[in-house]
């Protein structure tokens, strides 16, 4: 029996899912952004174990939120007790965290909110990957730059310790590589300067893309 046509569009084959249409929102994120005043945008936050990315992370949707910025953090220890809890390290696992990280904060965009991913996210393929899910411009790759023996120094879960023994296999940074973004829409160096400079960098940035409203 031939499949009949959705109200909201073709019926389609998407992974391993059949006979799905894409239902459109009667809000969409232009309506959102024009009530909220603000723009949506993904602020993907990558670095080493250790670089400040959660921290940075945090201060900045805490200084959003007190400008009554609709935004939310996605952590990736937090993301790894629910949504990625069936996920190891391997590289294969890796990746389907981040592509999942990013469907999600694509959901996050279209409900027009500011989201702020800090995941280690170490390869270059699978930040490309997230990036194509959203248009030019709702992408910001922040590049949370800090040198190995500084992360290490910060390190109070003592992961790098255990990594350099053997005793955690696949680590960022030891036994298994990071690729440092090569053109970051920002570069913030989190292994110098205080976490004032770098949320003050972060929200420099966003107001002269017009994500946020600039300072008065």
């Amino acid at each position: 029996m031939a499949a009949t046509s959705a109200p909201y569009g073709d019926l389609t084959t998407q992974g391993a899912s059949t006979n799905i249409a894409w239902h459109h929102a009667s809000v969409d994120r232009a309506a959102r952004a024009q009530q909220r005043g603000h723009r949506s945008a993904i602020l993907w936050f990558t670095g080493l174990s250790g670089s400040g990315k959660s921290t940075l992370a945090n201060a900045v949707n805490a200084a959003l939120f007190e400008r009554g910025l609709a935004c939310y953090v996605l952590d990736g220890d937090n993301i790894r007790h629910g949504l990625c809890k069936d996920l190891g390290f391997s590289d294969a696992d890796r990746e389907e965290n981040i592509r999942r990280i990013g469907e999600v904060s694509k959901l996050f965009l279209d409900a027009g909110v500011v989201v702020l991913t800090a995941f280690v996210s170490p390869f270059k393929a699978d930040r490309d990957r997230a990036r194509a899910l959203v248009a030019n411009g709702d992408f910001i790759e922040i590049h949370c730059a800090a040198d190995l023996a500084v992360c290490e120094q910060r390190d109070t879960k003592g992961l790098y310790a255990k990594a350099r023994a053997g005793e955690i296999k696949e680590f960022t940074g030891i036994s298994s590589p990071y690729e440092a973004p090569e053109q970051p829409e920002l570069r913030v160096d989190t292994g110098r300067q205080s976490l004032e400079q770098s949320v003050e960098q972060v929200l420099t940035h966003l107001g002269a893309a017009g994500i946020i409203p600039q300072a008065g």
